[in-house]
C-alpha cells in the first residue's frame, strides 16, 4: 500500500515516515503544491494513494486548499466519492472551524497534534486500510 505524508516539518515527517513505512510505500511533500502534483502523478499512472497525512498549516499551499484539489483531481478521474485516497488532516488546529472545513472538504479523519503512533493507527484500523485490532 501506499502513503503520501504531507508535512512541512522535517522532524513531524521523519516520524511519520518512521511510524508508516513498515507498513506503507511511503512518499513525502513538503507542502500542498507538491502534494497536489506527486497525487496527480500518480492518479495518471494508476498508481494512486491509499492514505495521505496532511498538515492544513503549509507554506505555498496549504492542506485544506491541497485536499479540495486532489477530491476534484479525483472527480476529473471518476474516482466516485467514498472510493477514493484516505486523507488524515495532521495539524495544531483544534477549532471547529478548521476540523468541519476539513470534513466538508472530504477528509476521513482529523488528528491533533502531535500525533501519537497509537493515534494514528487507530485511525488507519477505523479506515479498513490496515486490520491490526482483533
Amino acid at each position: 500500500m501506499r502513503v503520501l505524508i504531507v508535512e512541512d516539518d522535517f522532524t513531524a515527517r521523519k516520524l511519520l515516515q518512521a511510524y508508516l513505512r513498515e507498513y506503507f510505500e511511503c512518499d513525502v511533500a513538503v507542502n500542498g503544491k507538491e502534494a497536489v502534483q506527486a497525487f496527480r502523478d500518480a492518479i495518471a499512472k494508476d498508481k494512486s494513494y491509499d492514505l495521505i497525512t496532511m498538515d492544513v498549516s503549509m507554506p505555498e499551499m496549504n492542506g485544506q486548499q491541497a485536499l479540495k484539489e486532489i477530491r476534484d483531481i479525483e472527480t476529473e478521474y471518476n474516482v466516485d466519492f467514498g472510493d477514493g485516497t484516505k486523507v488524515i488532516m495532521t495539524t495544531a488546529f483544534n477549532d471547529k472551524d478548521n476540523v468541519m472545513l476539513a470534513f466538508r472538504l472530504g477528509c476521513e479523519s482529523y488528528l491533533v497534534k502531535p500525533v501519537s503512533k497509537t493515534k494514528l493507527f487507530n485511525e488507519i484500523d477505523k479506515l479498513g486500510l490496515l486490520q491490526l485490532s482483533e
